[in-house]
């Protein structure tokens, strides 16, 4: 199991948003191309996106379903990796006074991910968990500015 966590600095509401953009969402999953929606309405319960992971030559064809659909709080989903088999991706989403901390938890529910799972795969979820959150942090901060500037951060410019 791989858990990660990230202090973003904006509001929940502000993550929120950018987690509920279909069209964000190849920027900040890392590997993602050509992604989205394969039915309903994003982040809502049971929607799905479709995309595309590539590792070098190798494409992945994934489907992820909203399990848990929480504003401002949490978002749960489930990620079919096909042959792989099929993992629980859970993202709460806390108030930490002035900014939100991210709590990133993914571990295999079905198929081949769940029999393969070890501490290699962990550790190499880590580090791309580290690069999601990363990602996902810049988004955050950068969309429409940030709720407040980060230190030495001065507040983005509206047009």
């Amino acid at each position: 199991m791989a858990v990660r966590h990230r202090l973003i600095r904006t509001s929940p509401a502000n993550v929120w948003r950018t987690l509920s953009d279909v069209e964000r969402y190849g920027e900040w999953v890392v590997g993602t191309s050509r992604a989205g929606l394969d039915e309903g309405r994003w982040p809502e319960l049971g929607a799905a996106l479709r995309y595309e992971i590539k590792f070098g030559p190798l494409a992945l064809h994934n489907r992820t379903v909203v399990r848990r659909s929480e504003p401002d709080t949490a978002l749960e989903l489930e990620v079919d990796s096909g042959a792989l088999g099929t993992a629980r991706i859970a993202i709460e989403i806390r108030p930490w006074g002035k900014d939100t901390l991210i709590i990133f938890d993914e571990h295999p529910l079905r198929g081949a991910g769940g029999a393969l799972h070890n501490g290699l795969l962990d550790a190499a979820q880590q580090l791309r968990h580290r690069a999601m959150l990363g990602r996902l942090a810049r988004l955050c901060e950068d969309n429409e500015g940030p709720v407040h500037p980060a230190p030495g951060r001065p507040r983005p410019r509206r047009a």
